[in-house]
């Protein structure tokens, strides 16, 4: 079994995030939980991946099309820290 660690300052703007992304963020966190990175991967709606440059060593998931969790992993196999849930800005080049 997987530990979540949530950063305090995410437990508080928890509130200011829509139910449905809760809901979503809630399912996220039951399939860490119980299967790991590799339950993500059956799930392609979350669109787990690593991010790059100057956040190189997290990862995010999308939890819908706006929201993404972002966190990282820690010993490999056994924990999770979750830093931040927030609104994906949509930017036209």
């Amino acid at each position: 079994m997987w530990t979540i660690f949530e950063k305090k300052s995410l437990i508080k703007a928890l509130s200011k995030i829509p139910k449905d992304t809760i809901r979503h963020y809630e399912l996220w966190k039951r399939i860490i939980e119980h299967e790991g990175l590799q339950g993500l991967r059956f799930i392609k709606g979350f669109h787990d991946e690593a991010l790059k440059g100057s956040w190189k060593d997290y990862r995010s998931s999308q939890l819908n099309k706006q929201w993404r969790v972002i966190y990282s992993v820690e010993k490999k196999q056994c924990e999770i820290y979750v830093i931040d849930i927030n609104a994906h800005d949509y930017q036209r080049r």
